[in-house]
């Protein structure tokens, strides 16, 4: 992402996150950030400290460093490129209200709503927007009473999926089509989250689009993409991100103008129901009943193999043209 951003229009300031929570000043270098089978970038601390402004009054970073502090300028607006925990869950989204720099994306609600899958099924289920049925479990509960859960868990049927309840990237999912495996699929869960969700496998086409907020504030959708698996169990985290083999991305999918239609409808509906802003991506399953809503990423991925930007290529507008269009309305919206 941080090759396509229009340097005639926008100066960048890459601020990079360690593992300790260190806010430290990157080189704006797009190959640092290049994601490699072989080597996954990481953030490492090479001694800088970015502070963000000491009251809403300022927009002003500054930096410390082996020379000492001076300042990076006044911020116009943050574009929080941030999977997972702390980067989507609407907390690094209510460190920016608390500054008052305004940001690309959702806000501190729909961030935390999307960021957690058994919220955001029991929201959708309450707008009337169809999901896949469910059980949520804490290791504490199981623990208390292991042959209740585990006759609701059963009750769902095979296969399921076992996810941690705040985790991305499918990260810690497993797909399980013997109940001899669930426990191992549990613990490989819980070990991302305290909290987990076992979730009846759907049968279906996977259906992913992607909503912008428009400048008036109405979402806009765009075409449909399927994936579609030649050799995976799943869509997981080395397809999504590694361009890993035995998955095929197919945009625009194959639809009909009515079955776009209602996808579009739905996924703007779904964008709706949480309060959404800036951006998501909706993800469904396209059974022989209709829709059902997988999830809601509030900060789908970005790579140029990435759903969200292809969604919109496919749409007419190039990935420069996306993350310009996101700057701007992120810019226009303010602190929210």
């Amino acid at each position: 992402m941080l090759g396509a951003i229009d340097r005639s229009r926008f100066d960048v300031i890459p601020v990079g996150i360690t593992r300790d929570g260190a806010y430290v000043l990157e080189a704006d270098d797009p190959a640092r950030f290049a994601l490699d089978p072989a080597h996954l970038p990481e953030v490492v601390d090479n001694g800088t400290r970015v502070a963000w402004p000491t009251s809403a009054s300022s927009r002003e970073l500054t930096v410390t460093d082996a020379a000492g502090t001076r300042s990076l300028g006044d911020v116009d607006v943050v574009f929080p490129i941030l999977h997972g925990r702390f980067g989507e869950d609407g907390t690094i989204q209510g460190l920016l209200e608390l500054v008052g720099l305004p940001y690309v994306g959702n806000g501190v609600l729909a961030s935390s709503l999307g960021m957690d899958k058994h919220f955001t099924k029991t929201v959708l289920e309450g707008a009337g927007i169809p999901v896949a049925p469910w059980v949520t479990v804490t290791r504490a509960g199981l623990a208390s009473d292991p042959e209740l859960w585990d006759r609701r868990m059963h009750s769902l049927g095979l296969p399921v999926f076992v996810k941690p309840a705040r985790a991305g990237s499918s990260v810690g999912v497993t797909k399980v089509a013997d109940w001899a495996a669930l426990s191992a699929a549990l613990d490989t869960a819980f070990a991302e989250d305290g909290t987990v969700l076992v979730e009846s496998g759907v049968v279906g086409r996977e259906i992913e689009c992607a909503v912008l907020e428009g400048r008036d504030g109405t979402p806009q959708v765009s075409v449909a993409g399927e994936i579609v698996m030649t050799g995976r169990e799943f869509y997981d985290f080395e397809a999504k991100y590694l361009d890993a083999p035995g998955v095929e991305l197919v945009c625009p999918a194959d639809l009909g103008d009515g079955e776009l239609f209602e996808l579009q409808r739905i996924a703007r509906r779904a964008f709706e129901a949480i309060g959404g802003q800036g951006l998501a991506r909706v993800d469904v399953f396209l059974t022989g009943e209709g829709y059902v809503v997988n999830e809601i990423n509030t900060m789908p991925g970005f790579t140029p193999i990435s759903m969200f930007p292809t969604c919109w290529l496919n749409s007419g507008l190039s990935y420069p043209e996306l993350i310009t269009e996101l700057i701007e309305v992120g810019h226009a919206t303010g602190a929210r």
